[in-house]
């Protein structure tokens, strides 16, 4: 079986599905909200500009997904399968974001649960990339298990390194 990037997932609360290039209104009106983006790396990233540039990234990743709530039927944010390293038995899960509105545990808990149930069919590891000062992700990844393993310093986007933090959470501790 080959792992698919960008499946179709449903829980209770969410669906996850591909993202499409028609989409870019629809998740940036999830995206337009300033908070959102305060302790990320990218903070101006509520610009529409600076968000086309993410949009068209994801879309060229061919691992985004949509994040779609069941009770309205609209866009609430995105997420994304990435870096696979088949070498390692690992895939990256990123480049997430919810509307504030859906912080704060159940949606993001099963947004994870539903990427990682699909992982873990496939690899032994699951990696999550954070900035060093987004301490709102960081929280959040070890509410649901993930566990810090190392420092990383990646390109920014005016080329700078800038420093990361490396989270893991492997399949035989992996209990959501």
């Amino acid at each position: 079986m080959q792992f698919d990037l960008q499946p179709t997932l449903t829980g209770d609360l969410i669906e996850l599905r591909p993202l499409r290039p028609d989409e870019f209104d629809a998740l940036f009106s999830a995206a337009k909200d300033p908070l959102i983006w305060e302790q990320h790396p990218e903070s101006d990233r509520y610009q529409p500009d600076v968000f086309q540039k993410y949009f068209d990234g994801a879309l060229e990743s061919k691992g985004a997904l949509a994040i779609i709530e069941r009770k309205s039927g609209r866009i609430i944010g995105s997420s994304r399968y990435c870096n696979l390293d088949l070498r390692n038995r690992e895939v990256e899960v990123g480049w997430t974001f919810l509307e504030r509105q859906f912080w704060g545990g159940i949606y993001n808990r099963e947004l994870k649960k539903l990427m990682l149930d699909h992982a873990f069919r496939f690899f032994e590891r699951v990696v999550f990339v954070v900035g060093e000062k987004n301490f709102r992700s960081q929280k959040a990844l070890e509410r649901i298990g993930a566990r810090f393993a190392k420092k990383r310093r990646l390109p920014d986007r005016d080329g700078t390194l800038a420093l990361n933090l490396v989270f893991v959470i492997a399949r035989d501790s992996y209990s959501m």
